[in-house]
């Protein structure tokens, strides 16, 4: 005999848990109430303050008291109001219980309510990994690395998609102010340990109430955890401290510094493109231009970096490094940000290159690191990752930025670049040419038709440095005969 269920009976299960989960928001909303609810304060949490934090003894006294019963009951109600990610603790994540003590909690934001039918999908879940793997530069926690490494391959289709957006949204919690972005990373977290559970715990959302984990037991701690913590205080104690006096006479410095070169504090030379409508100001600063200004080629005295991050300065720095017999330094460099900013699919082939180029026994353009970095990086690349390379990249890089690049701005490529580099004369309009600028307004250079120039440029630089084979010149030559 079989039991058919219909839609019917289907839909008189959920309804008595959707009503009882509306009723546990009524309780949650009362909660929040500033006159009768839960008191709520600022909170000090490794050095940030976050706002409206309560602690687990008050919710459990205020539930007591609101529905007249005892405190084992309140804390049972409390636990369930945890599991279900209506509250969520700012410091212990895997526990999802109320503990009857001190303990910081906050009230989850009605986005992230199980009644707003949310639906958990695997893409989600894996933005959200890929973006806590940026932040933690690789070092997730086990059972998210696990769910890391399964999602990559079942969404392999997409990996590059996913990556993309999980950069995005990186880069857009750094613009948040500390309190908020710290704020958001805890609720993000707190509804993935809700919806996705670590391994051998049970979720309420599945489960059911019944099923919640016993606050009673003690979590057990391996020897990877200690591990964790042992890193983490080693880094917390050699981090370095500054006054404020010293800080405050750096940030004069950097004003004074790029003053010049601040463009709500100085007037862009030749003249304002936006204002003016004349593209003089894009054409002398184009990213590779053969003759750069005097304001660009004195900014990248300013920093390492600056030369770096300006394409026309790194080919000046590569000539200067090519007379001096060391281009493979800042070659690493490069392979290492392709590596690192690349799609997921060319990972393994960019890695296994940069392996035989410049780390490899013998290799054509062997680096000079240390033996510890060096071993390192070579056994994180029989796993690679985005990241796999930061190590040797940091050595390099401050060991370009502590000699050669002081050396570069003595030599005599640096001086011979100030000497022919331009100083713009400033460009004066009067209103009826301003008008007539605009009338006469072309387009500028579209950025994808730059990076189309770019890659040419690569592919022939690289067409002209790869060995030439004789043999297939010569069959050419016989077929033009």
């Amino acid at each position: 005999m079989t039991i058919r269920t219909t839609r019917q009976d289907r839909g008189q299960r959920v309804r008595p848990r959707m009503h009882c989960l509306q009723k546990l928001e009524a309780a949650v909303v009362e909660m929040q109430d500033p006159k009768n609810g839960v008191k709520g304060a600022e909170q000090k949490l490794n050095v940030t303050t976050i706002p409206h934090v309560i602690a687990g003894q008050d919710v459990i006294e205020w539930i007591a008291n609101k529905m007249k019963t005892t405190v084992e009951e309140a804390e049972s109600v409390g636990t369930m109001l945890v599991a279900l990610g209506y509250i969520y603790p700012l410091q212990n994540h895997k526990k999802l219980v109320l503990c009857k003590d001190h303990s910081l909690y906050r009230f989850q934001t009605p986005y992230f309510w199980p009644t707003k039918k949310w639906v958990a999908e695997d893409s989600d879940y894996a933005i959200y990994l890929a973006k806590r793997n940026i932040r933690k530069k690789g070092l997730l926690e086990p059972y998210e690395q696990a769910h890391y490494n399964h999602l990559n391959k079942w969404l392999n289709h997409k990996w590059d998609f996913i990556v993309l957006q999980a950069t995005e949204q990186y880069k857009a919690g750094k613009e948040r102010k500390k309190p908020d972005r710290v704020v958001f990373d805890c609720q993000e977290r707190a509804y993935w340990i809700v919806n996705r559970p670590p391994r051998h715990t049970h979720s309420a959302m599945d489960c059911g109430p019944e099923r919640l984990i016993d606050p009673s037991t003690h979590e057990k701690i391996t020897f990877d955890m200690y591990r964790r913590k042992n890193i983490f205080y080693q880094q917390a104690i050699m981090r370095s401290k500054v006054k404020s006096s010293v800080s405050l006479g750096a940030l004069v410095k950097y004003i004074t510094t790029y003053k010049k070169h601040d463009p709500f504090l100085a007037p862009c030379l030749p003249s304002n493109p936006w204002q003016s409508d004349s593209d003089a100001f894009w054409t002398l600063n184009m990213r590779r231009v053969d003759v750069p200004t005097k304001m660009r080629v004195e900014r990248w005295s300013f920093s390492f970096f600056e030369l770096l991050n300006d394409l026309r300065g790194r080919d000046d720095f590569k000539i200067f490094l090519k007379k001096e017999f060391s281009g493979e330094n800042l070659a690493f460099w490069e392979a290492a940000e392709e590596l690192k900013l690349g799609t997921a699919s060319s990972m393994s082939t960019k890695s296994e290159t940069i392996f035989k180029t410049f780390l490899a026994p013998g290799a054509p353009r062997w680096i000079n690191i240390d033996g510890r970095t060096m071993g390192l990086t070579v056994k994180g690349l029989e796993h690679p990752h985005r990241c796999v390379l930061e190590a040797a990249q940091t050595h390099v890089f401050l060991l370009m930025k502590k000699d050669t690049f002081f050396r570069y701005l003595k030599s005599p490529v640096y001086k011979e670049v100030q000497k022919k580099a331009l100083n713009p004369e400033p460009q004066t309009f009067s209103p009826a040419q301003l008008d007539r600028n605009a009338r006469n307004r072309s387009p500028g250079i579209h950025p994808i038709v730059l990076w189309k120039q770019e890659e040419e440029e690569k592919a022939k630089a690289a067409a002209a440095a790869a060995p030439v084979d004789v043999k297939a010149m010569m069959s050419k030559i016989d077929r033009k005969k």
